[in-house]
């Protein structure tokens, strides 16, 4: 929320040649060259959000990826999202409800939507993905209580994860953060 597709793009030159790197711009326009899924405010001190926006934008990143495949033509069978934030819930919504669509998701200082939970797939469609969760300590935008909902709920439904916390990280993606999710998509 507040950045653009430029943002992790920038990463794109150290990932595995392999990987074709396709970054999407968030639909709301929130400022200059800043973009947004949804709107959400912390005025409580916890995220509430605009889960109908949400929603759009999971409907929207569905369509993306269907135009994505007939453009460049790539293994429909070995699509990763990957997201910080925002980019994080969204991969979680669409991975949870659509499982079919990706291999994979790296959610890095993100949450799991409650309100996705009643949609999600069957568990036996869930199993196939390969998930990768990061998240700082020291968090103070989503805390890391989001992590550990999120682990335990994918643990319940028989999801293994490759998780990892940063003792004293915030709401960033930090060297150790990118050097375990490089392993993670190396693997």
């Amino acid at each position: 929320m507040g950045s653009n597709e430029k943002d992790l793009f920038s990463f794109a030159e150290n990932l595995p040649d392999k990987y074709l790197v396709i970054s999407a711009r968030g639909p709301l326009t929130l400022g200059a060259n800043r973009y947004g899924w949804f709107h959400v405010d912390f005025r409580d001190g916890k995220p509430n959000m605009k889960f109908e926006e949400q929603e759009a934008s999971r409907k929207l990143l569905i369509t993306f990826i269907g135009q994505m495949q007939q453009k460049f033509s790539f293994d429909a069978n070995q699509v990763y999202l990957c997201g910080f934030s925002q980019g994080g819930i969204m991969s979680y919504s669409i991975a949870l409800t659509h499982p079919e669509l990706v291999k994979g998701i790296a959610v890095m200082s993100g949450r799991l939507l409650p309100q996705i939970k009643p949609f999600a797939a069957p568990d036996a469609k869930l199993k196939k993905l390969d998930m990768f969760i990061s998240h700082g300590t020291a968090d103070a935008v989503l805390t890391i209580d989001w992590a550990h909902s999120a682990k335990d709920y994918l643990k319940e439904h028989g999801l293994i994860t490759n998780y990892n916390e940063y003792a004293g990280a915030g709401h960033e993606i930090n060297k150790a953060m990118f050097t375990d999710l490089l392993a993670w998509l190396n693997k």
